[in-house]
C-alpha cells in the first residue's frame, strides 16, 4: 500500500515538472547543478511526428469457378488492396 502512494506522489510530481512549448515540443524542469541553493534548469524534447502513409499489399480472395454443368469449383487467388501504414519521423 505504501508502495501505491509513493508512485501516486511521483506521478503527480512529474506531471507539475512538465510542460508544452507552442510548437508542442514537452518542457521538463530537472534540478540543476548540486549547490547550496535550490535551481531548476528546463530541457525541451522534441516529441516524434507520427503519420500515416497508403501501402498497396497482396490480399487473398476466394470465389467459384464453373467446373462442369453441375458443379462449382473453389478457386483462391490474391488481389492487390491499399491500406495506411502507421509511419514516425524521429526529431
Amino acid at each position: 500500500m505504501n508502495t501505491r502512494k509513493i508512485m501516486l506522489v511521483a506521478a503527480a510530481v512529474a506531471l507539475v515538472a512538465c510542460g508544452r512549448t507552442k510548437d508542442g515540443d514537452l518542457t521538463v524542469e530537472r534540478p540543476g547543478d548540486v549547490d547550496v541553493d535550490v535551481s531548476t534548469t528546463k530541457d525541451t524534447i522534441k516529441l516524434p511526428e507520427v503519420g500515416t502513409r497508403i501501402d498497396t499489399i497482396n490480399t487473398p480472395t476466394m470465389g467459384t469457378k464453373p467446373e462442369t454443368l453441375i458443379v462449382q469449383k473453389p478457386v483462391v487467388g490474391t488481389k492487390k488492396t491499399e491500406v495506411k501504414v502507421p509511419t514516425v519521423k524521429k526529431p
